[in-house]
């Protein structure tokens, strides 16, 4: 099976249903989409050095995935993708296996995005590219005129503004290498959503109350004054959704950057005590190897080489102090594992630590949990206490971990000088 000759075949196969169908108001799902996206899956795709047939699923799919908006309905066009994908697959004598996973990989992409493999994220994440790059801002304004044309009417742009938010807070990317690529433009376009809308929040209020200003102005009849307010107050009950949306924007709420510092400090703590850990582990097992060696060997021969006593004496102290701070690094320290009600209620305790709940009741741990995300604050003075506790068992580890690396290093040294002097200056006589 030549992949590559089907690749091309299906490039040129959709190129020409767009050339023979030209439909006007696909605006965004056009070729030029269907070519961004193909770009994308390669990129992807690239990083993951698929094999030959791998790619022959994700190119496919990427080529095949929008083309039933051209061919059929915006609502079914997942389902006509695949159906025309498995067509022309047919027609290349694909094997069957293939054309699933083709179609699996088309209907994966449809919204809410539910992959199940990696093909099928590469593709996810290929078609939803655009929303973690700079080029998102020109292409949400072609699919908002898109949308009004097939539509047929007028999409207001703060409710546009406000479903491509909530449409980028609630996608997320699937392959790793999409995360990292693209998160941070992606938070930098939901900043930019927010801010626009608003702007255009504020915009449509002080334009209500311009009209409504009118309205009382041009009542020249008894009663027509009553009727203009009632009128705008119907047009303000209409935007009160958006109005409570407005609030929900401006109220203060801890941003990503104060999540991501949380999370990043939390990692990095635990990393670091998993290399000190590890750390420990090494010196232990090292010293615990040194202690055997002297103790089953060297002693044994202290009768015949009296003169090694006090180097071998040192050696052996040196070992065995060092695994004693060893293991005081990597030693557990448990706390009592109970709270109680008031200690939640008072916020004294932090259930994010294993140590304050282990003994508890699920039944009561979870009511505890609950109280303390109904609270933001409590929620994250619990995070700061773990992450200092968790920076204090750590300077206790490498303090510790420190003292058992200066004692092996300036034991080692003085046991080695030890020997070389009982060896030269007080060799045994026989």
């Amino acid at each position: 099976m030549q992949t590559g000759l089907i690749i091309e075949a299906a490039q040129q196969y959709v190129t020409a249903q767009y050339k023979n169908h030209p439909h006007p108001q696909l605006v965004y799902h056009n070729l030029e989409h269907t070519r961004q996206v193909v770009a994308a899956a390669e990129q992807i795709a690239a990083h993951y050095r698929l094999e030959d047939t791998d790619l022959l699923v994700v190119y496919i799919a990427a080529w095949f995935h929008d083309l039933g908006y051209l061919l059929g309905e915006a609502k079914t066009h997942e389902e006509k993708g695949a159906e025309l994908a498995q067509n022309f697959l047919i027609v290349q004598q694909v094997p069957p296996d293939i054309q699933q996973q083709v179609s699996n990989c088309i209907m994966a992409t449809k919204m809410p995005q539910d992959p199940h493999n990696l093909l099928e994220q590469i593709v996810c994440d290929a078609d939803l590219f655009n929303l973690g790059t700079r080029d998102f801002r020109a292409r949400t304004k072609l699919l908002h005129r898109e949308m009004e044309m097939t539509h047929g009417k007028e999409i207001p742009g703060a409710v546009w503004t406000e479903g491509s938010l909530r449409l980028l807070e609630e996608q997320h990317y699937h392959t790793a290498y999409c995360k990292a690529l693209l998160q941070q433009q992606k938070e930098a376009n939901i900043e930019w959503l927010k801010e626009k809308l608003e702007k255009q929040l504020d915009k449509a209020k002080k334009k209500h109350r311009q009209e409504a200003e009118a309205a009382v102005v041009a009542a020249g009849k008894k009663g027509a004054r009553e009727e203009a307010v009632f009128a705008i107050a119907e047009k303000f009950a209409e935007e009160e959704p958006k109005k409570k949306k407005e609030k929900e924007l401006k109220e203060p709420k801890p941003g990503r950057g104060v999540e991501t510092m949380f999370r990043t400090t939390s990692t990095n703590h635990i990393r670091l005590s998993s290399m000190a850990d590890s750390k420990a582990h090494i010196m232990i097992s090292v010293n615990s190897i040194i202690v055997s060696v002297i103790l089953g060997v060297l002693f044994r021969r202290l009768e015949d080489y009296p003169n090694l006593i006090i180097p071998a004496v040192l050696f052996l102290l040196t070992g065995v102090v060092t695994i004693i701070f060893s293991v005081l690094a990597t030693r557990p320290n448990v706390n009592a594992g109970r709270f109680t009600r008031d200690d939640i209620d008072k916020k004294k305790t932090n259930l994010l630590f294993f140590g304050n709940f282990h003994k508890m009741s699920l039944e009561d741990y979870t009511w505890g949990m609950t109280e303390m995300m109904k609270d933001n604050d409590y929620v994250y003075a619990s995070m700061i206490q773990d992450i200092y506790h968790l920076g204090v068992v750590l300077g206790k580890k490498y303090k510790q971990l420190r003292i058992a690396y200066n004692i092996f290093m300036f034991g080692l040294i003085i046991s080695v000088l030890a020997f070389l002097i009982a060896a030269l200056f007080f060799p045994v006589k026989n």
